[in-house]
């Protein structure tokens, strides 16, 4: 008997998706909201809905949807302010609980999603759709979340599979299914096929995944070097992308915050760019880094200003962060309304244990307000972030910090 007939699969990847994850906390940890319409959004100043219960979806109501337009869709709808703390809390737990009891080849995706490679582990657990049954029960008796699962043999179709039935779904697409159940599918369907690759594919008569196949792959490889491959692969259920366990160093590390539309005030500006050179600084020492380029910008209506800074030598010090920050100011705002500000470091290495004895220690950095760095990170790590702060910072915006599409539960992006 060979393992087909056993019912083991030569690969498979599962695709856990946390149902309206934000809206299904707030009505776990409050009961009266159970079954009844809730609104997410970003703080009680934010009017844009992050996302909502599948009570309030039952009325139109969508994330991306201004307040104001939901409650003529729903009058009694709910609204609660974002609490991302208590969501990565809750994502964490689910994750380790995935890692410890279904197995360690884990890549979480976002907050609300993890793919899991099940190949190695069919012969403990069982066949991948016993696997996957076990796997929502778990979440369910564990967690008391809802989740929808997808199955399949590579991640593509696993994700495409999970958002067939929700909420609480599970669909198994095995794979040497996955071809003929992906050939009438969309390609702008499957994840990683956006609306502009999706408009160079229908120029060359590819609307439907079943009509990738005619299409050359030289063509794609031309147009998108290694990534032409792999969308073509994708569209016939075979994405070679494997399950990545381990986080990669991190090629950059920055922080951006949204604006009330057209801010015009300086002021507001310079504590919107010292929050984040604050909270940019703190985590380079975090996790022993320092950086030397950074991207610095405002977002316009239309467009960015701003651009890369150098800073003198590599750092982790907010006020060397700062001072590029109002240099960017001063160069490239000329009273535009803003919408948002991002300080970014560009090129995060390992820090240096010691100063060189022939630098000037004020030039390297290491100037005494330096030294009360280690404990504002102290208090705030133990108190929250942000909780000791420069003065200027207690006038900061009081939206809630949000959860980056690339969080992970653990290493230098736990950050919010």
């Amino acid at each position: 008997m060979n393992s087909r007939q056993a019912g083991y699969w030569p690969r498979a990847i599962l695709l856990v998706d946390m149902n309206a994850f934000f809206a299904s906390v707030e009505q776990q940890d409050h009961p009266a909201l159970r079954g009844r319409p809730v609104a997410v959004t970003n703080g009680l100043e934010g009017t844009c809905i992050i996302t909502a219960s599948y009570e309030a979806r039952a009325h139109g109501i969508r994330t991306g949807m201004r307040l104001p337009e939901a409650r003529r869709l729903c009058p009694h709808l709910i609204r609660r302010p974002a609490r991302p703390r208590r969501y990565a809390e809750i994502s964490s737990r689910i994750m380790r609980l995935l890692r410890e009891e279904i197995t360690p080849d884990i890549e979480v995706f976002s907050v609300d999603e993890a793919f899991l490679d099940l190949t190695r582990c069919q012969r403990l657990h069982g066949p991948p759709p016993v696997i996957a049954e076990k796997v929502r029960r778990l979440i369910a008796e564990r967690i008391g979340l809802p989740c929808s699962i997808g199955v399949s043999g590579d991640k593509t179709t696993a994700k495409y599979a999970a958002k067939l039935k929700k909420p609480n779904g599970l669909t198994i697409i095995p794979p040497w299914e996955a071809a003929e159940r992906l050939a009438e599918v969309p390609v702008t369907e499957l994840c990683g096929i956006a609306e502009g690759i999706g408009r160079f594919l229908a120029a060359r008569g590819v609307f439907r995944c079943g009509d990738m196949k005619r299409l050359p792959v030289s063509v794609l490889g031309q147009r998108f070097g290694p990534l032409g491959r792999r969308l073509w692969l994708m569209c016939q259920g075979r994405d070679p992308d494997p399950v990545r366990p381990r986080v990669p160093p991190p090629k950059s590390l920055g922080h951006g915050k949204v604006l009330p539309p057209e801010t015009r005030s300086r002021r507001t500006l310079v504590v919107y760019l010292q929050h984040m050179c604050e909270k940019v600084a703190a985590r380079l020492r975090r996790h022993r880094l320092e950086a030397s380029q950074f991207l610095i910008a405002l977002k316009t209506r239309d467009t960015w200003l701003g651009g890369r800074y150098r800073a003198s030598h590599p750092t982790a010090h907010a006020p060397d962060l700062l001072a590029l920050a109002l240099r960017m100011l001063h160069e490239h705002w000329r009273g535009e309304g803003i919408w948002q500000v991002q300080v970014t470091a560009l090129d995060p290495a390992p820090a240096r244990l010691q100063p060189d004895l022939f630098e000037d220690p004020d030039e390297a950095g290491h100037r005494p307000d330096a030294r009360l760095e280690p404990v504002m990170d102290a208090v705030n790590r133990r108190f929250g972030d942000m909780t000791l702060v420069p003065a200027r910072l207690l006038d900061r915006s009081p939206m809630p910090d949000v959860i980056a599409p690339a969080w992970k539960p653990f290493g230098h992006r736990k950050t919010l």
